[in-house]
């Protein structure tokens, strides 16, 4: 009898190819577990392997279909599917995107706000 083979579904991931404006805002949360004790002495440890995650606040300002392939990149990811990224510092990223937004701020001109968080899954 032939070995059970595991089927493995391969995704190949997206990546979100738009700048965003000048101002993007990155903030880095290290993990890390604190043990307190009643002496004042506390012991800090790297809670996993990868201990900073980064998360950035961006802006896109672009024309309607720009900003409507960017709402459709982020719709379709759903706030829970990773996409790669590469962050205004040039470094690139696993990414999801959580939380986003826009408005039209002119005529034919709209302002996609979104928050990428880090995650490590690949």
């Amino acid at each position: 009898m032939p070995p059970c083979s595991k089927s493995r579904v391969t995704y190949k991931m997206q990546k979100f190819t738009w700048s965003p404006d000048l101002g993007a805002q990155r903030a880095v949360k290290p993990l890390v577990n604190v043990t307190q004790f009643g002496d004042g002495y506390e012991v800090r440890t790297a809670s996993r392997l990868n201990v900073n995650k980064r998360t950035w606040s961006m802006t896109f300002t672009n024309p309607l279909a720009v900003a409507a392939a960017q709402l459709d990149f982020l719709d379709a990811h759903q706030g829970r599917i990773a996409f790669s990224f590469v962050d205004p510092l040039g470094s690139s990223g696993v990414y999801v995107c959580r939380q986003w937004s826009s408005s039209q701020t002119k005529f034919g001109l709209y302002e996609v706000t979104a928050e990428f968080e880090e995650v490590f899954e690949y």
